[in-house]
C-alpha cells in the first residue's frame, strides 16, 4: 500500500477541515484529539497494530490573502511488532510540522517557474507551499500524514539482537552439500 492510498484511507476516517476564512489575522490555535474509534479505525491503514494515543496542536498564521502557515506536532504512541522477537513493542511518536498552503493557482505558478529554471543551477529555496483545497486545510489528514512519516518501519524492542542460526557441524548438512557430490560424481559440467 502506497503512502497516499493510506492517506486517502485514513481521511475519510478522521476530517478536522478548517477555512481560511475562519482564520483570524492573528491566527488561530487548534488541538486535536483522537478518539478510541478513530484511532482503532486508523491503525490498519498507517501501518501498526494499535494506536494508543494520538493528539495534535495547530498554529495557524495568514500568509497573505489567500495563504496559510500551519506549524506544530504530532504526538501519538503506537503499538507494533517486534522485527527480531515478534513480540509487541510500544513506540512514541513526536512529529513537528511545518506547512504552507497556497491557492492551487499560485501552486501551478510556482511549479510552471520551477520547471521552466530546471536547467539553471539549483538554488536553496523553502519548500513548495500545497494547495489550499476547496479554500480549507483538512487538519486531521495532515496529523496522520505526519504520523506516518514518523511511524518506525523497523520496530524494535531495546535489548532485541538478531542471532544468525549457527552453522551446522555436518558438512552434508549443509545447503549445497547436494551439489557437491553431484559435482564428484561427474554429473555436474563445468
Amino acid at each position: 500500500m502506497s503512502m497516499n492510498d493510506r492517506n486517502d484511507q485514513s481521511a475519510s476516517i478522521w476530517s478536522v477541515a478548517v477555512r481560511l476564512d475562519d482564520v483570524p489575522e492573528l491566527g488561530r490555535h487548534v488541538e486535536l484529539e483522537a478518539g478510541a474509534e478513530v484511532r482503532a479505525a486508523l491503525a490498519k491503514p498507517v501501518g501498526v497494530d494499535a494506536i494508543e494515543q494520538l493528539t495534535a496542536s495547530f498554529d495557524l498564521t495568514r500568509q497573505g490573502r489567500d495563504g496559510l502557515h500551519v506549524s506544530g506536532a504530532v504526538q501519538a504512541t503506537v503499538r507494533q511488532i517486534c522485527i527480531v522477537t515478534l513480540e509487541p513493542v510500544v513506540n512514541t511518536i513526536d512529529e513537528a510540522i511545518e506547512v504552507d498552503y497556497a491557492p492551487p493557482s499560485e501552486v501551478n505558478k510556482s511549479a510552471e517557474v520551477t520547471d521552466a529554471e530546471e536547467g539553471e543551477a539549483a538554488q536553496s529555496s523553502p519548500d513548495e507551499p500545497e494547495p489550499l483545497i476547496g479554500n480549507s486545510v483538512d487538519l486531521a489528514a495532515l496529523a496522520t500524514e505526519f504520523l506516518i512519516l514518523g511511524i518506525d518501519p523497523y520496530p524494535r524492542k531495546p535489548d532485541a539482537a538478531f542471532e544468525p542460526p549457527a552453522a551446522p557441524d555436518d558438512p552434508a548438512a549443509h545447503p549445497f552439500a547436494a551439489l557437491a557430490t553431484l559435482r564428484k560424481k561427474g554429473t555436474v559440467k563445468e
